[in-house]
């Protein structure tokens, strides 16, 4: 759409200054954080498009809810709440809560993985994969090839592929498949959803060969939403039913709360197996706090489990899909290169067609997010070679297909003025790409190197 009939379905109350900066403050700012947008300081960044993760804006009965926080070790009556939200409206009878999205991912992996084990998903992401490697696990992507090209506009690039399911257990037997990792709206794919109809595929694959499936429901509202305008029978049926039909296929799910249910920090391990739920209480005490707070203060719990009911409202969820997709459309219409479709909670820029002049060696993506913060004050990130890592095998870089910058809207945060701003200065550094050169590393951490690594640039 070229323009939107419609307004953000809530008014502001309070808001946060941000500070306008110099492009010399900017060049300080960039070569200090070694050209990784994760080390620059938040005061030096004007538009903020790093996550979604922890970064929306909390409503008023949020804020009100915090103030009902019952600070009881054991059984706080929040946990209560939390727990009875999340079987009402994501169908699971059990959850543990967890500091994050990757306690609960830690916590699934040491109960359910074993050493020579082999995990599938669509496609995968950067901590879960790495918690899986840790258990022993080795991560095995499933994806439709679709998700790998940036052109393609199937509508669910995010369904698994079920001849390459089966081709894994011809090679390694279902014995060493634990479980199967779906992700609703692929973040690495391009916040790219799932269909239900492949998820009711997915089901009867995990019945067929005794195999669980494990939900990772961090944008599952955001997939409901193009469930709704995409898929066949769905369009009269509400988000909440949608979500509901959804969890309510899957066995286990790790939910990073900080994205769909706009808290600023909590997740939680939710299923319906006893037995599965007395060994995650088990360890939950070992690494994140006692089963009926997890790593959360009750106040937090009581703003996740409003911040739940907030989250499968349609009105919420159109507006915050719909400021996603207007930023999309404004660099389409520009002719910038992005993945297609234009995904549920960011735009991704295509790196690779964007600087075809840096070799994916030079981290492409990298350069680009770089060049965006020093050109505008905008923060975003990279999504390529960098956040891919290495083999853990032969050590060597993995190259993946897609190499993306990640232009990701917080909820509730920023205007359609701000997404005019993040258009045009991505279209002026676009029309200057050719001045943009590779990076190189200086510092290169083992593991989930995108956080920390540092470079300079590649001098011809």
């Amino acid at each position: 759409m070229s323009t939107r009939s419609w307004a953000e379905p809530y008014k502001i109350k309070a808001v946060e200054l941000i500070r306008m900066t110099t492009r010399e403050q900017r060049e300080a700012a960039i070569r200090e954080a070694g050209y990784n947008t994760f080390l620059l300081r938040s005061e030096d960044v004007y538009i903020d498009l790093l996550t979604d993760s922890g970064v929306g804006a909390m409503s008023d009965r949020q804020w009100a809810g915090l103030m009902t926080g019952d600070e009881a070790y054991a059984g706080s009556r929040n946990f209560y709440h939390l727990r009875d939200t999340v079987e009402k409206y994501y169908s699971y009878k059990y959850m543990v809560p967890t500091h994050q999205g990757r306690g609960a991912e830690h916590i699934l992996s040491q109960i359910l993985i074993s050493d020579g084990d082999y995990i599938p998903g669509n496609m995968y992401f950067t901590t879960t994969r790495l918690h899986q490697e840790l258990a022993g696990g080795t991560f095995v992507d499933v994806i439709i090839d679709e998700a790998h090209d940036p052109l393609s506009e199937h509508p669910f690039k995010g369904n698994v592929d079920i001849e390459k399911l089966d081709a894994l257990v011809e090679k390694v037997g279902a014995d060493h498949i634990p479980y199967i990792c779906v992700a609703t709206c692929v973040n690495m794919a391009g916040g790219q959803p799932i269909s239900l109809a492949n998820i009711r595929e997915v089901r009867a694959w995990c019945d067929r060969n005794n195999v669980l499936l494990v939900h990772d429901m961090t944008r599952v509202a955001e997939n409901a939403y193009f469930i709704q305008k995409r898929e066949d029978g769905y369009a009269d049926k509400s988000i909440q039913e949608i979500v509901f039909e959804i969890c309510s296929l899957t066995d286990v799910a790790t939910m990073s709360s900080k994205k769909d249910a706009m808290v600023n920090i909590g997740g939680f391990l939710a299923m319906n197996d006893p037995d599965l739920y007395e060994k995650a209480c088990g360890l939950v005490v070992v690494y994140e706090g006692l089963h009926t707070y997890g790593g959360m203060a009750g106040r937090d719990m009581e703003a996740l489990a409003i911040g739940i009911t907030e989250s499968v409202d349609d009105d919420h969820i159109h507006a915050r899909v719909g400021q996603v997709e207007y930023l999309g459309e404004r660099l389409e219409r520009a002719g910038i290169p992005i993945v297609k479709p234009i995904g549920g909670h960011a735009v991704f820029l295509d790196a690779r067609r964007i600087l075809p002049h840096i070799p994916q060696e030079q981290f492409p993506a990298q350069a680009l997010a770089a060049a965006l913060y020093l050109e505008s004050g905008i923060r975003s990130m990279e999504r390529g070679v960098v956040s891919a890592g290495r083999d853990k095998v032969s050590g060597e870089n993995i190259m993946p297909k897609l190499e993306l910058v990640r232009l990701t809207i917080p909820r509730r945060v920023y205007t359609q003025a701000h997404m005019d701003v993040t258009a045009d200065a991505v279209i002026r550094i676009t029309e200057n790409a050719a001045q943009i050169q590779g990076l190189r590393f200086v510092y290169e951490p083992k593991v989930l190197r995108f956080f920390q690594a540092t470079f300079d640039p590649v001098i011809d």
